[in-house]
């Protein structure tokens, strides 16, 4: 049985009250925000039976309001890159405002996180509504959207729902980061990862695939087998990981499956991740600097953390090739992530 409890968390002049939902179970407790549907904590055990909070983020609203990292934030319409900025639907071009060097990145400059959802208790959790109207930070279609969070046992359950308009690009996403030795641990180099991918997108200069679906075979992505993240950090490209793995193939029948699977050997606690997303990106947090002031004073700096964001591949609105990321008028976008965490 889950407990489910709802307070006041802070008020946004001009914008409404933000509400703090609380989520238990007997073994995990996770709370999270109506602002940006952020999860601003996830309490489960060691092999010791030792609770520790495994998410970065804030004690107060005035942190989550200057949240240019996404902690734990759901990011949308479109998650990740958009090359430029741009793409075509229907033959007419749309122009979104530029954020992350040359390209779009999150929803924009006031993407999913930076609203107050409507909130309503659920079976096990809480539902979270937002309609976001057509031309919202240049996307076409009045959107409705719903992301749904359950908590049974060890397993926090999230579920998706939109459904358009006009035909639009979308791809939501959570951006939790993890760090299972407790959040505010200096660095993540201790953990074990594994992903269930043979496949990753290559990327230019500015992050954005080059077009390229390249085999794992021998290369720093090949993460199939459990592997030490500190020194595959170092061989890995750039400051760090910050791309997508393909978990199935354009056109490959939808289907939940394990993602990923990531251990920390000296508390013991595990995080498994199903999804039925086809890709999911794997972030070490290079872009953290140690300004941010999280929980409890802690600062978090680069590689402190990891985020596995479910999600359509980056920039699929501009690459046919790539699985669709249209939304279409009659249509439902749905999909399901699933936390599972557990010690061993």
């Amino acid at each position: 049985m889950t407990e489910v409890r709802q307070e006041p968390f802070g008020q946004i002049p001009g914008q409404g009250f933000v509400e703090l939902w609380t989520l238990r179970s007997r073994t995990v407790s996770v709370q999270l925000l109506s602002l940006g549907c952020a999860i601003t904590s996830i309490w489960c055990r060691d092999r010791s039976g030792q609770l520790g909070d495994i998410v970065l983020g804030f004690d107060s609203l005035r942190g989550y309001l200057n949240n240019t990292r996404y902690f734990g934030a759901v990011v949308g319409r479109v998650a990740n890159r958009i090359a430029g900025g741009k793409f075509a639907v229907d033959g007419k071009e749309y122009q979104l405002a530029i954020n992350n060097g040359p390209n779009a990145l999150h929803g924009g400059l006031r993407g999913f996180d930076k609203a107050i959802w409507a909130t309503q208790a659920a079976d096990g959790g809480v539902k979270l509504t937002l309609t976001s109207p057509d031309g919202d930070e240049g996307y076409p279609g009045e959107l409705k959207a719903s992301v749904t969070y359950t908590l049974e046992g060890d397993t926090l359950s999230i579920q998706y729902h939109a459904c358009s308009s006009q035909t639009t690009p979308i791809n939501m996403t959570n951006h939790s980061y993890f760090n299972l030795a407790g959040q505010g641990a200096p660095d993540i180099y201790d953990h074990v990862v594994s992903i269930t991918a043979d496949a990753f997108l290559p990327v230019d200069d500015t992050m954005i695939p080059t077009g390229e679906v390249r085999a794992v075979d021998g290369t720093p992505f090949d993460l199939r087998s459990p592997v030490l993240i500190g020194p595959r950090l170092r061989d890995a490209p750039g400051p760090g990981f910050d791309h997508n793995f393909c978990l199935r193939s354009p056109g490959e029948p939808r289907a939940e499956r394990r993602c990923a699977r990531v251990h920390h050997p000296a508390s013991g606690r595990l995080l498994e991740v199903s999804t039925t997303q086809p890709g999911v990106q794997f972030y070490t947090a290079n872009f953290l600097d140690g300004t941010a002031r999280g929980k409890g004073g802690a600062t978090y700096p680069k590689h402190s953390a990891f985020c596995l964001e479910t999600q359509n591949w980056p920039d699929a609105v501009n690459k046919p090739q790539f699985p669709d990321a249209l939304l279409r008028p009659g249509e439902e976008y749905s999909h399901t992530t699933r936390f599972t965490f557990s010690a061993v």
